[in-house]
C-alpha cells in the first residue's frame, strides 16, 4: 500500500534531514519556476538582436506559458503512476537542454520553439510539493504539512518574482544569451545536487498507468466537491492575479514613467510576500484550512481596494502589491493543503487540475485586464479584480452541502476520513451524532 512506499522513502529523508531536504526541495521550486519568466524582461535585447519587431518576440512568453500548461496537464499526472525522484530529474535535465536552445537560437522561431519546450519541461514543482509532503509525512497531511507545503510554494514565489530582476540585470551586463546560459548551467547543477539528495519513492502498489491516469481528470473533477471548489476558485483568484500582473506594465509605463530595467525590479516588491507564505500554512495548520483560505482570498480583495489609489499614488500602488500577493501566494498553499487531504494516490493529479485552471485563470485574467484597461483605465481593472477574487471567495470557502464532510475516499485503499478503512458503524454513529451540517464547523476544517 501507499503507506509502505512512502515510509521507505521518509526514513531515508528523515535520516539526512526533513528540514534540509524540505530547503533543497523549496529551492528546486524556485530554480525551475524562474525558468518560465525568464523572458519577460527580454523582448527588447532579443528583438535587436534577432532583427525582429517587439510584437514577434511577444510571442516568446506566450509560448512558454502555453507550454508551462500543457506541461502540467499532461506531465504532472505521471507522478502518481511513476517515481516522481526520476520524473524531477528528468525534467530537470531536458529543461537545460531547452534553455541552451534558447541561447543558442538563430532566429525568434527558434525561440520561440525552444521556449515552448522550457514551459513544457518546468512544471518541477508540481511534482516537489506533493513529493515533499510524502516524505516528511505518512503520505497525508499531518499537523505540518501546511507549513511544508508553504514553504516550498514560496520558494516557487521567489523564483517567480526574482527571476524578473535576475533576467533583465543579467541581460544588462552580459546580453540576453547569458541570461538561457547561466540559467542552463544552474538547472544541471540542481540537477546533480537533487540526484545525491533526493530519497527514492516508488509509485504507490496498484497504481494506475500513465492513459488510466490521465483519462482519470474528468472524473475525478467531477465527482468530489471538494475539487470542483477548490479549483475553480482557484481559477477566479488567478484572473484577478493575471489581471493585475498585465495591466502593472501599462500604469508604470505610462503613469510613473518606468522603463523595462525598473518593471523587472518591481516585481522584488512583491517577493515580501514570499516571505510571508510559509506563515500561511502555519496558519491552516493552526486555525483550519477554510479559515485561513477565507481570511487569505479575503487579503485578495483587499489587496485590490488598496491599489484603486495607486493609479496615482505610488506607495499605495506597492502596498497593494504586497497585500494582494500575499493572498495570492497563501491562498494557495493553503488551497494545496486543502485537496491534499485526499488520497495520497492522486496528489498529482489533484496538482494537474488545480495548475491548470489556475493557469486557465491568470491567462483569461491578463486578457479581461487589458480590455478593462482600455475601455476605462485602472479603476476599471480594479474593479475587474475586485470582482473575480470575491467570487473565488464564494466559490472557495463558504458553506456548502459537502462542506461539513471529510474528504471523500478515492478508490479502493483509501485513507481518507470518512472512507472504507473506517469501520461502518463509526460512520453511522457520526451520521446520528450529527443529523443536520453544523453552520461554524467549516471555519474550524
Amino acid at each position: 500500500m501507499i503507506e509502505s512506499n512512502v515510509s521507505a522513502g521518509q526514513s531515508r529523508a528523515s535520516g539526512g534531514g526533513t528540514r534540509r531536504l524540505t530547503l533543497l526541495l523549496t529551492a528546486t521550486s524556485a530554480v525551475t519556476a524562474a525558468n518560465v519568466y525568464l523572458s519577460q524582461p527580454l523582448m527588447g535585447a532579443a528583438a535587436a538582436s534577432l532583427r525582429a519587431g517587439p510584437d514577434a518576440l511577444a510571442a516568446v512568453p506566450t509560448a512558454t506559458q502555453l507550454g508551462y500548461a500543457a506541461g502540467i496537464l499532461l506531465l504532472v499526472p505521471a507522478g502518481d503512476s511513476h517515481d516522481r525522484r526520476r520524473l524531477i530529474l528528468g525534467l530537470g535535465t531536458a529543461s537545460a537542454v531547452a534553455l541552451a536552445g534558447c541561447a543558442l537560437a538563430p532566429s525568434v522561431g527558434w525561440l520561440v520553439v525552444a521556449g515552448f519546450a522550457v514551459g513544457l519541461l518546468s512544471p518541477v514543482p508540481q511534482l516537489v510539493t506533493p513529493l515533499a509532503v510524502a516524505l516528511a509525512g505518512d503520505g497525508r497531511t499531518g499537523p505540518g504539512a501546511g507549513r511544508i507545503v508553504g514553504t516550498v510554494q514560496g520558494g516557487l514565489l521567489m523564483g517567480v518574482l526574482a527571476s524578473r530582476a535576475y533576467s533583465g540585470s543579467l541581460a544588462e551586463l552580459a546580453g540576453w544569451r547569458a541570461v538561457f546560459g547561466c540559467s542552463c548551467l544552474l538547472t544541471l547543477l540542481l540537477v546533480l545536487v537533487l540526484r545525491g539528495a533526493l530519497p527514492y519513492v516508488p509509485a504507490a502498489t496498484g497504481a494506475a498507468s500513465y492513459r488510466a491516469t490521465l483519462s482519470s481528470l474528468p472524473r475525478l473533477f467531477l465527482a468530489h466537491p471538494l475539487v470542483r471548489r477548490i479549483t475553480v476558485s482557484g481559477a477566479l483568484v488567478g484572473i484577478a492575479f493575471g489581471a493585475f500582473w498585465t495591466t502593472l506594465t501599462f500604469l508604470l509605463e505610462q503613469h510613473y514613467r518606468v522603463g523595462p530595467t525598473g518593471i523587472g525590479l518591481f516585481g522584488l516588491v512583491a517577493a515580501a510576500s514570499a516571505l510571508l507564505s510559509p506563515f500561511a500554512g502555519r496558519l491552516a495548520d493552526r486555525i483550519g484550512r477554510r479559515g485561513a483560505l477565507a481570511a487569505l482570498i479575503g487579503l485578495v480583495v483587499a489587496g485590490w481596494l488598496v491599489l484603486l489609489p495607486g493609479g496615482t499614488r505610488f506607495w499605495w500602488l506597492v502596498a497593494g502589491v504586497i497585500v494582494l500577493d500575499v493572498g495570492v501566494w497563501g491562498g494557495q498553499a493553503v488551497s494545496q493543503t486543502v485537496l491534499f487531504t485526499l488520497d495520497p494516490r492522486i496528489h498529482s493529479r489533484l496538482n494537474t487540475l488545480y495548475f491548470t485552471f489556475r493557469f486557465l485563470g491568470i491567462a483569461l485574467g491578463s486578457l479581461v485586464g487589458s480590455l478593462a484597461w482600455a475601455g476605462g483605465g485602472w479603476p476599471a481593472v480594479v474593479g475587474t479584480g475586485v470582482v473575480a477574487a470575491v467570487a473565488g471567495l464564494v466559490v472557495g470557502v463558504l458553506p456548502a452541502r459537502d462542506g461539513d464532510r471529510p474528504p471523500p475516499s478515492t478508490g479502493a485503499g483509501g485513507t481518507g476520513a470518512g472512507g472504507p478503512d473506517q469501520p461502518v458503524s463509526e460512520r453511522r454513529a457520526g451520521r446520528r451524532r450529527r443529523p443536520y451540517p453544523s453552520r461554524t464547523a467549516w471555519l474550524r476544517r
